[in-house]
């Protein structure tokens, strides 16, 4: 890594120009001088632990960057990252767990920031059933790649084209944001899988988002899904979990998730 991306002039001035923002326009939005800000992201001065916090705000800064900012200045993180198991996030980590269980008979998971599953409800077993190379459920089991590798669900997606057009740009987006080298050699590994092509495709003209469609047994399934999120989080760990929610996109799904449930019950 070169000098210009360990300094921290350096590394605010690559976040403003990832958030396509003007020097102008970071310092009317932080409360500070463009002179200033000039001065920080040459180098020229150094700016105080609060400034750099002001300026990763006003960046949008994921947390684990922030404290990267701040170790760069010379200054102590500010953002503490615990293990999941830490007792400080056990209410965290319960309120997940009532989210996914209370979301079922939907499938709905736990993913941290590399789309690595820490959890999940018993809605989402049957639609793993398929994956036949069952290595790829050993954990920490990545989502993504469960989904689109060839030995995984790929086969079984309907529209495999379409959903990992989706992913991958999605991803995109999303490493755009936080700018992790990971999620970068992730989607070179998903887009790399044989068998769809690489290229934009589009859904039906009235679909309101790209479903996620399954075959499973002689059944084909459709699903919309969102992504929850902690609101305000302080810590590092909590502020990269997210959860993922299946939700289904017709009434057949919904009936066929009702009866796997109903079969889970009368066990």
């Amino acid at each position: 890594m070169d000098m210009e991306r360990t300094n921290v002039g350096g590394l605010l001035r690559e976040w403003r120009q990832r958030r396509r923002l003007s020097q102008l326009h970071l310092a009317l939005d932080a409360g500070v001088s463009q002179r200033h800000l000039s001065f920080v992201e040459s180098g020229r001065a150094l700016p105080s632990r609060d400034m750099v916090l002001t300026l990763a705000e006003s960046l949008s800064v994921p947390l684990r960057q922030r404290n990267r900012l701040l170790l760069a200045a010379g200054y102590a993180p500010s953002f503490a990252e615990r293990a999941l198991d830490d007792p400080a996030l056990k209410p965290a980590m319960e309120a997940v767990q009532r989210v996914l269980d209370g979301h079922a008979p939907n499938p709905a998971l736990a993913i941290d920031r590399h789309w690595n599953m820490l959890a999940a409800n018993g809605a989402l077993a049957p639609l793993l059933q398929p994956v036949e190379d069952k290595s790829l459920l050993t954990p920490p089991a990545n989502a993504l790649r469960v989904s689109l590798h060839p030995r995984g669900l790929a086969p079984y997606i309907v529209n495999l084209a379409e959903w990992r057009a989706h992913v991958l740009e999605r991803l995109r987006q999303i490493n755009d944001q936080v700018a992790d080298p990971a999620l970068s050699e992730l989607e070179r590994e998903l887009a790399a899988y044989p068998g769809a092509p690489h290229g934009p495709q589009r859904g039906k003209g009235n679909a309101i988002a790209v479903p996620f469609r399954l075959r499973l047994g002689g059944a084909e399934l459709s699903f919309i899904t969102t992504t929850t999120v902690f609101g305000a989080p302080l810590d590092v760990t909590l502020s990269e979990l997210a959860i993922e929610s299946f939700f289904p996109a017709d009434e057949a799904t919904a009936r066929f998730l009702r009866e796997a449930q109903d079969e889970e019950r009368t066990g």
